[in-house]
Formats: C-alpha cells, structure tokens, sequence
C-alpha cells in the first residue's frame, strides 16, 4: 500500500497521497457564517484563500486533481477518440468573413494546429495584409492568454487592446502604432475589456475595476504620452449595484457611457471629439431600461417604457436630455414579440428579436414597413453580426440550428435578396444525417417550456436511447441552437442532445426571465426536470441513461436538481458553478455579488434569505444518493470562486450515502473560462465527455 502522508493544520485533516482509488477527504474547521437572518456552521469555509496560495488548500486541490486522473486514467483511450473525432470537423485553416470599418478590411486567421488566431487588416479585400495581432506569438510562453477588446484610432494609426495571461478578467491594457508594430510603454492594468478612442487620436476612455470587488466602475481618459498617474477621471458610478460600459455609436458622432442594472439603465453621452462633459438621455428608474444608438441624424432607443418586451422609439438630437417626454414610437409594445436588440442605419433599422422561442431579424425601413427575414427551420437561431457602416444598405446576419451549421449571410435592406457570405465549414460532417425539432414541455404550473433536440437519422424513439440535456436559464441569458464540433461524436454514438429553454432565460420573452428569478427562482429547476421526464415519457431517451449539464448559473441548477430529483439523472456535469448561493451573496467584497442583487435577492433581507437557503446547493446536502457527478472549477475564476465547488465536493464526499463516482477536476491555471486555446477546450470537453459516456454505458469506438 502506498505510504499516506498526512497535512494537519488546526483541526483540518487532508489524507494527500491516498491510495489512488481512494477519494480526497477535506478536514473540517468549525466556522459559523453570520447575518442579520441567522447563523450557518460551514465547516468547510477554510478552503477560501482570496490569495490562493495557502498550502493546505492547494494540497487539497491538487489531492482531488490526483483522485480524478486516477479514476479517469481507463477512459484515457476513449477521451483520445472523442478529442480526435472533435478535431476532424474542425477545419484547421480557417478565416473569418472579412468586414470593413472606417475604410479598412479586417479579418481574423486561424493557421493549422494553432490554438489563437492571427487578427490583420487590409486596405483592399485583394491587398496584402497588415498583422495587427500575432496572438500565437503573444501566447507563446504563458499558460492562459486572452485577447480581448482592441480599438483602432479614428485616423487608423494606432491600436489600443487588452490582454489578460492569468484568467481572472484583470485586463492590462497596451497601445502600439500600427505603421511600425512599435509598442508603447505606458500600460495600464485591472482594467476592463472596453475601449474607446476620442477623435484627436490621443486620448482613450477606459473603464477601472474596483483592485477587491473588481467592479469596473471610473471612466478614465489616458492621453498618449503622458503618464498614468495624471489620467483624468470622467465618471465614477458609485452605486455598486450597476455595471458599466462605454462606446461610440455605430456614425462615430458620440461617445456614451452605460451603466445599468438587472432592472434600470442609464446612458450619458458627449460628442465623440470632446468627450468631456456628458449629457444624460433619461436618468435612471427602477423597472426603467432602455439602450440608445445614434444614426441618420436621429437617436434609436430600445426600451421597455409601457412595453415589457420592449420597443424602439426614436429622438431627435435636440431633445438629449428632455427625457422620454420626447421619445416617439418607432414599433408597438408586443405581447408576442422580444425585441432583443437592434442596429441603426442611416435609412432604416434592423431589429434582433425572438418569437415562439426563436431568434430571428426583422428589417425597418424608414416608412415603418416591417420585413421579417426568412427562416428554414422549426427550431434555429439569427443574430446580427458585425455591420460597421451606417450608410450601408446591407444587413449582415448569421443563421443556425443544431444541424445547419453557422451561415454568415447578407440581405439587401430594398429587396430582401440573401447572399451567402460563408458557411461555416465542418470537415466529415453532413447536416442531412441529423433531425432537429422543436418540442414544447409541459411544467407543472402548466407553462409551455420551448425545446431544442437533435439526434442521429434513424434514431428509433422506443425509449433505449441515452440523453445529454443542458440548460442555462439566469440572467435572461437565452441559450440558441448551434452545431458544435464537439458534439458531433456524440450524436454519431446515438446520443439524443437537448436543450432545455427554462425560465430565467429570454427566450419567451421578459416575462420568461422574470418567471425565473429572485423568489421565482425555482421554477428554471422544476422546468428542467419537467422537461427530463417529458423526454423520457415521449421515448426519446430511456429513464436510466439521462445527462445533464450545465456550467456557472447553470452549474447551480445541476447542484438544485442533484438535491430535488437525483433519480432522474445517471450523471451530471456541473462546470463552475454557483453552488454557495448565501455565503456569496451575503459578502460584498465578492466579485458580482452587488450588482446581481435583482437577480438572486439580496440574503440580508429575509424572505430572500429564507428562499434562498431553501435551494443553495451546499446548504442543501443531504445523506442520500445523488448521480454520478463531474465538478469543474479554475482556480483563477473570479465569476464563481473555486471554493464554491472546492466546498460543495467536500460535503458531497462527507455526506452522499452512495459509491457513485464523483471527479472533482481543478484546473490550477485558468480562471472561469478554463483553459485559453482553441483545441485546449476541446481536449478539456472530452474528458468530461467520456466520463459521460462511460456513465452511460455509450463507451463504443
């Protein structure tokens, strides 16, 4: 037997070099959570460290990383499959549909077995390009790197982007001239992804984070050459409760900074050639949101003001900051109709909205004429996709489904004719050989829950077939159909995927959302399971070979349906979750907790408290048995903490009555995305993937 060496600090004890087979135990250290509601013992709350660096925590992690590849070294052979069969629908080689801003052609360039993209720019869709971004090169060396917003100055000189090599979203930003690759060696840091450049090509408005909560929340001004110290600060939102952004409108005419909440935004905005003194367009109310862009000499507004699914309304530029006394309705409120955003143009408005569950873009001329753009199937999804040019009398849109693979096309806004600009191409792989449909769940309160399923032709629904089903359902974050490549070899081992379209999500409208929300928040994990039992009474798949997935939001719907109907799964996947509902959303110095108080409740009130206690996931584990369960977190994540899944794993092992296998996989050097790269996911997704599988009884070549 091997020889277990034993780490003790206080009363916490971790058996580290276990026998393999044997799962990681954490010690248990007496803590007691305080709130004006009550008291929780928590006696795993030692293993937070906001340093990450207290060596028994990391020995622990680094214990259950040694556990999971003990248990999942059989699988090694099938996850190499599984990871091989992804990478075959990948072409390897692949660019990005050029698009023109500002008089320059941009694109980005996959090169074979590269993880990152090179980004270039030409003068000419046939001239040579211009390396902007070398993001392999960049990569080189660091485990984790992301490349995020980057501007270009209005006189086409310079770039300012930022980059993040840890994975934890603190962004330093960076500056280079264009003509000679010559970077700048003023940099700043813990900044936000969003950018915009003034028009006298010097300045750049930034966003800074709170260095604890790491809420962006100033609005900076850094003049080129000067140092970072003197950059002059231009907004502080100082309710914590808010987000912020910043950017141009599409005519280039203004700069505009938004803050908004989960119920209330506000938007200010200055010339874009002084941006200095902002003018607010309506100030903020609770249940008030609206998001404004400028083009055709007029403001375009999306708002929810008397229309809960929202409308468009417009206003003149010389009414900023009258108010809404002088918006004027472009569409009606709608009942039926979700608008979820919107392009201006100088002569008409493409609108992105939703519909019987669907995503889909309608065109607005200037006369009010509505023309909806064609659709091919039940059940798919249209987005706008990058339309730079105001003048332009074409929209550029994507089409896809869970068979039809992502279609980037172009529709002329006089006559409604579609050009196909790419397919996106998926090598070995034939959308004829898969079916998609739309089905609709009944819940128990009698609600209709919208479904998107895909599987194999000649998939025999005689109630054999195993189910893979996700959901995400928080935030209004609407989950759409999509080929995935890493899918692919699931289906093709006849696996049923589907996706669960709960509440708390968009995809039925704001209502939907608000359904599934604060003290309504039950209601995503009901649907999930209600949509669970639906599939398996319609024989779509057998009652003892159901999957279900979901990752940070949605990895706490995998900890509440673990805890409310454990029967009815054979194995969950829970990535990142949110699994310590109260103890997060009690402490304010956690990133996110403030601003998502209209989301969850806020605990230190106790109806919330009390709702929210009666479904957080730690709080509710129980000695039972539970599925067999695949956790994931990144130590770096600074959306879901590490020690929310660190913790709820311990009272797992510590309580669960039953020998079904739970892996906890712990990656030491991402943050809540998980490892940079492109086939770094993929490899990631195939460990899980094969767990599944194997869980399944699916574990065939």
């Amino acid at each position: 037997m091997a020889m277990i060496r034993l780490m003790m600090a206080g009363a916490a004890l971790i058996a580290v070099g276990a026998p393999a087979q044997e799962a990681p135990r954490a010690g248990k250290k007496p803590h007691q959570i305080a709130s004006p509601n009550g008291t929780r013992a928590d006696d795993y709350y030692w293993l937070r460290d906001d340093t990450r660096k207290n060596p028994e925590m990391l020995a622990y992690l680094s214990a259950e990383n040694a556990y999971a590849d003990a248990k999942l070294a059989p699988l090694k052979p099938l996850q190499a499959r599984l990871y091989e069969e992804t990478v075959a629908h990948i072409k390897q080689d692949d660019s990005s549909v050029p698009y023109r801003d500002n008089g320059w052609w941009y694109q980005s360039r996959y090169a074979t077995g590269a993880d990152y993209p090179v980004i270039e720019r030409r003068r000419s869709p046939e001239a040579t390009p211009e390396v902007m971004f070398d993001q392999p090169a960049m990569a080189k060396g660091h485990n984790f790197f992301a490349l995020s917003d980057w501007q270009v100055s209005p006189d086409n000189r310079l770039v300012a982007w930022t980059e993040d090599k840890v994975g934890r979203r603190q962004y330093v930003l960076k500056f280079k001239d264009l003509a000679t690759g010559r970077a700048h060696a003023h940099t700043v840091t813990n900044v936000e992804p969003n950018l915009v450049w003034a028009d006298d090509n010097r300045t750049l408005l930034y966003i800074a984070k709170d260095p604890v909560t790491l809420r962006g929340y100033r609005v900076m001004a850094h003049v080129l050459g000067t140092p970072v110290a003197t950059d002059r600060l231009l907004y502080e939102e100082k309710d914590d409760t808010f987000q912020m952004g910043i950017m141009r409108t599409i005519d280039d005419r203004f700069v505009c900074i938004v803050v908004q909440s989960t119920v209330s935004d506000e938007q200010r905005c200055a010339p874009a050639a002084d941006p200095t003194r902002f003018a607010v367009l309506a100030p903020r109310a609770r249940e008030f949101r609206y998001a404004a862009d400028h083009a055709g000499g007029r403001w375009v507004i999306r708002t929810n003001l008397r229309a809960k699914n929202y409308k468009l309304v417009t206003a003149a530029d010389t009414n900023v900051g009258r108010g809404t006394a002088a918006w004027r309705d472009l569409t009606p409120a709608s009942d039926r109709v979700f608008i979820e955003g919107f392009r201006p143009f100088d002569g008409f408005v493409a609108i992105d909205q939703r519909e019987g569950g669907n995503r889909m873009i309608r065109l607005l001329d200037g006369r009010g004429r509505s023309t909806p753009v064609k659709a091919d199937e039940a059940a798919y999804q249209m987005a706008l996709s990058v339309n730079e040019e105001p003048g332009a009398r074409t929209v550029r849109y994507t089409y896809g489904s869970l068979k039809t693979p992502t279609t980037t096309y172009e529709v002329d806004a006089d006559t409604g004719q579609r050009r196909i600009l790419k397919v996106a191409p998926v090598p070995r792989y034939d959308p004829a050989n898969y079916v998609t449909e739309r089905l609709w769940a009944p819940a128990r309160d009698g609600a209709r829950i919208p479904v998107s399923v895909v599987y194999k032709k000649g998939m025999k629904r005689d109630g054999t077939a195993p189910l893979f089903q996700y959901a995400y359902g928080s935030y209004g974050y609407s989950t759409d159909p999509a080929v995935d490549a890493g899918r692919i070899a699931l289906l093709d081992r006849g696996v049923v995927y589907a996706i669960a379209h709960i509440r708390g999500g968009q995809e039925m409208g704001r209502g939907w959302y608000d359904a599934g929300r604060l003290l309504q928040k039950k209601n995503s994990f009901t649907d999930f399971v209600d949509v669970t039992r639906y599939l398996v009474a319609g024989k779509y798949a057998a009652k003892g070979r159901v999957a279900a997935m979901g990752g940070s939001a949605g990895g706490l719907l995998m900890g509440a349906v673990a805890n409310i109907a454990p029967a009815d799964y054979k194995v969950l996947i829970a990535q990142v979750p949110f699994v310590d509902v109260v103890t997060t959303m009690l402490d304010a110095s956690i990133p996110l907790t403030t601003f998502e108080y209209d989301e969850w409740g806020n605990p230190a009130q106790k109806p919330f408290y009390d709702y929210m206690l009666s479904y957080s996931p730690y709080d509710n584990v129980s000695a039972k048995t539970y599925p067999a369960l695949f956790v994931g977190t990144g130590l770096w994540d600074s959306q879901v903490q590490y020690y929310e899944p660190a913790k709820w794993v311990a009272r797992l092992r510590e309580l669960k009555t039953d020998s079904n296998p739970l892996i906890f996989r712990v990656n030491m050097e991402a943050g809540h995305g998980g490892k940079s790269g492109r086939f770094e996911r993929y490899r990631q997704n195939a460990e899980w993937q094969a767990f599944m599988l194997d869980q399944l009884g699916v574990t065939g070549s």
